[in-house]
């Protein structure tokens, strides 16, 4: 593709990316195998919470072909996993996350030892040999439950089972209430869901005794934070390890910590001096990948006769599960907690975030990671002060917005909100739904006693994270970004990011960025991430940052490159710098296209040189740049949803959805409405179909495909998107970020519009997921 003058960045080109995923092409870790190549299968907890009484490893021994079984008492030389996100301290050191569990296990999952063998089943049947003893203790799964007087305590220690408290205060609540004329209080659930993804989490480690170093291919978001999480864990330098993501088949914020379980695939590794592959069961993926969401909130507003909410008070539960993991506590303490004011003016806020241990399987980040949290509890309280008062649920939203005008915008949590337009991104998703004629047909009713549904969501959400200048509100490192251009002599050009990408469509959108910038061809630039052997150090691909951080970090360094393609351009040229422009891929003297010197031509005469350049200046055209942005960006939007309920079955029918999201300049239109059917889809999922459950005892009731209902392709309404833009002044692209906002507006979307048809019946209280057997439930009880 040539580069013709018009701006790629905006354009809807296709992804680059896609003709070797289609066509078999990929380079996923199953294509992956090493010569003399062993194969890990874990023993697994299959009680909630028990001391582990022993462990006997004498049958798998005898199996021909385990070459090890490896328990916590072998690994007297290997490090806890670190924490990378350090909640507020409760007065007593929290818990260390082994590799293997040692005297207790505190979820059915819990790996207690690992079977290194010649073959996957060989590795499976000694894992199936080893015994393991227990002693049981009690289990607790349920977060509001674990916080009661009498709940089993599930670490040592702690008086209970509170982790971390985080007030989020601002304003004068106290007078915001006593001045309101209404309060309205809700207990809302944001159920437990599994990160489903097309290829489960894996890894391969590949230890060379004699040079002393590790490679490993390894499914993760975050390959230079998995080297130093290895470096830390084996006590390796990080310059000896190469870590390596290759292709990884989706993530959804799952594959960003360090698990146990990986760490002890490295150990075992080094300490056979074999590669060691493991590949996660589907089953055993739903035990043992972190799950998202959990959270139950109990909150109050104030607001006055127009429906204008004055404060916020109350708490957020977060099960955390049985440890926390490396970022679990940023989901809800750097997301949901500041994100609670939304879109909305709401003056005063006194919300405590209260993180909670379980005998579950630990949660942590998925798709949105505590944004869609904080945007359902509000976006649901919105609608319920809307109907305490009779008022149409737009009008509220209307009355409460912030204006645009008003930007930057100061939050009572702490935020500065950059741009947005959220009464043009509420406007534009009615018109698309056809809001007034929807509510006609609300009124007079369908034919055969449908129960019809409205519903409407604006969201607000963090992106580019996370700035040095705010990495302490979320006990976290600043993550920056950095990318380096190399020219070839032939002017092609590589640019390598620090930034991962998994699905997002990076190989393109990147290169947008750069031919825009470079004023070359598209087709002559190629992006290469994963590989810390050849990326330069990045903090990888979450928290909607890739386009905002990593993005302009390749914005900036191609200008670097611009700017000495100047200077020597006018040097060749005999002319002064400031006369010298680019034109048609080329540089020439400004108005004089005869002098014109194409791209390729000086990269060349930039490494070839004729002559000696300048004092400080260097061979080539090749620049390294980093980013790290003043604030987050914050991507906006409403989705609106219009349902169907069948009396008779409870069954709902989504009939329309209609996704508007303003993440700024949007660098490619196609891709960026990939991400958010994608979004609105696990969206849909969570309100309708999924839902991880467990037994009073700890064990879980979800762990297949038979008992997790993820919707396939028939059971997804057709999806329509649009657009308002408020480019931010964070960064240079103006780009806020797309990824995530499909999964934060749907939500509570599709449950205004389920609460909206059953309210006028008599249903006034319903958690989601909005099952048939649930709502029918719901209005049985009402009928009686």
């Amino acid at each position: 593709m040539s580069h013709s003058g018009e701006k790629l960045v905006g354009q809807g080109i296709r992804r680059r990316e896609d003709p070797r995923f289609l066509t078999g092409r990929g380079r996923f870790l199953e294509d992956r195998t090493l010569p003399g190549q062993l194969y890990a299968h874990f023993v697994r907890s299959d009680v909630a919470h028990a001391r582990v009484r022993g462990i006997d490893t004498a049958a798998a021994d005898e199996i021909p072909g385990v070459v090890r079984v490896i328990t916590a008492a072998d690994l007297r030389d290997v490090n806890p996993i670190p924490l990378i996100r350090q909640p507020p301290s409760m007065g007593v050191a929290l818990p260390e996350l082994p590799v293997l569990a040692a005297d207790t296990v505190r979820w059915v999952g819990d790996p207690v030892a690992v079977v290194v063998a010649e073959t996957p089943e060989i590795a499976a049947d000694g894992a199936e040999a080893v015994r393991v003893s227990y002693d049981p203790l009690p289990a607790v799964c349920q977060v509001e439950e674990a916080i009661t007087e009498g709940a089993p305590v599930i670490h040592e220690g702690f008086a209970d089972n509170v982790c971390f408290r985080v007030p989020y205060t601002g304003g004068d609540t106290e007078a915001a209430f006593a001045a309101a004329p209404h309060r309205l209080r809700r207990r809302l659930v944001n159920h437990r869901v599994a990160p489903f993804v097309m290829e489960p989490r894996g890894m391969i480690a590949a230890y060379d005794a004699h040079q002393q170093t590790m490679d490993v291919w390894i499914t993760t978001q975050r390959p230079h934070h998995t080297r130093w999480f290895i470096g830390q864990v084996l006590g390796m330098p990080e310059h000896l390890i190469r870590v390596d993501a290759g292709d990884v088949g989706g993530a959804f914020g799952a594959k960003e910590p360090m698990y146990p379980d990986e760490a002890a695939v490295a150990y075992a590794a080094k300490l056979l001096a074999r590669p060691v592959k493991w590949v996660e069961e589907r089953t055993e993926s739903f035990l043992a990948t972190t799950h998202g969401r959990d959270q139950v909130a109990d909150l109050e507003v104030a607001f006055d006769d127009d429906g204008v909410i004055t404060a916020m008070r109350g708490r957020i539960l977060g099960n955390m599960g049985g440890y926390l993991y490396p970022n679990s506590s940023g989901t809800i303490i750097g997301r949901t907690g500041p994100l609670l004011p939304q879109s909305y003016v709401m003056s005063s806020i006194d919300v405590e975030i209260v993180g909670v241990f379980t005998t579950t399987t630990p949660t942590g980040p998925y798709r949105g990671a505590g944004r869609p949290e904080a945007t359902y509890y509000t976006e649901r309280l919105i609608d319920e002060v809307a109907a305490e008062l009779g008022h149409d649920p737009a009008q509220v939203r209307r009355r409460n917005y912030v204006t645009v005008d008003a930007f930057p915008w100061h939050t009572p949590t702490g935020l500065d909100y950059d741009s947005g337009d959220y009464a043009a991104a509420l406007q534009t998703a009615l018109d698309e739904i056809g809001y007034d004629d929807v509510r006609a047909l609300q009124r007079h009713g369908t034919d055969d006693g449908r129960l019809i549904g409205v519903g409407i969501a604006s969201y607000v959400e963090i992106g580019g994270v996370t700035p040095s200048a705010i990495a302490a509100m979320e006990g976290s490192p600043g993550l920056w970004e950095s990318a380096s251009v190399q020219v070839h002599p032939s002017g092609k050009v590589a640019i390598a990011l620090g930034t991962c990408g998994h699905g997002q469509g990076h190989e393109t959108t990147f290169a947008q960025i750069a031919a825009d910038a470079l004023g070359i061809p598209y087709d002559d630039i190629t992006i290469t991430y994963g590989d810390t052997d050849t990326s330069p150090f990045g903090f990888g691909t979450f928290g909607s940052r890739s386009a905002a951080v990593g993005g302009a970090a390749v914005l900036l360094a191609c200008r670097k490159v611009v700017a000495k393609a100047r200077r020597r351009a006018a040097d060749l040229l005999e002319a002064d710098e400031k006369d010298i422009e680019q034109a048609d891929g080329g540089y020439q003297v400004r108005g004089v296209p005869s002098t014109r010197i194409g791209f390729a031509e000086l990269a060349s005469k930039a490494l070839m040189l004729m002559k000696p350049l300048p004092d400080g200046e260097d061979p080539g055209l090749d620049a390294v740049a980093y980013f790290d942005p003043p604030n987050y960006t914050f991507s906006s939007g409403t989705h609106a949803c219009v349902v169907e309920v069948d009396r008779d079955t409870g069954r709902v029918e989504i009939t329309d959805f209609v996704a508007v999201d303003d993440c700024g300049t949007v660098i490619n239109p196609v891709v960026a409405q990939g991400q958010v059917h994608g979004g609105v889809a696990q969206g849909i999922a969570q309100a309708l179909h999924e839902r991880v459950v467990y037994a009073p005892d700890g064990q879980p009731m979800t762990s297949s495909l038979m008992d997790y209902a993820v919707p396939n392709a028939r059971q997804m309404p057709a999806i329509r998107t649009a657009s308002v833009s408020s480019p931010t002044p964070v960064n240079p692209i103006g780009v806020k970020g797309i990824g995530e906002s499909g999964a934060i507006g749907s939500v509570p979307a599709v449950a205004n519009a389920v609460m909206d048809a059953l309210r006028p019946v008599g249903v006034r209280d319903l958690d989601m997921p909005f099952t048939p057997d649930r709502i029918w439930t719901a209005l049985q009880e009402v009928r009686a």
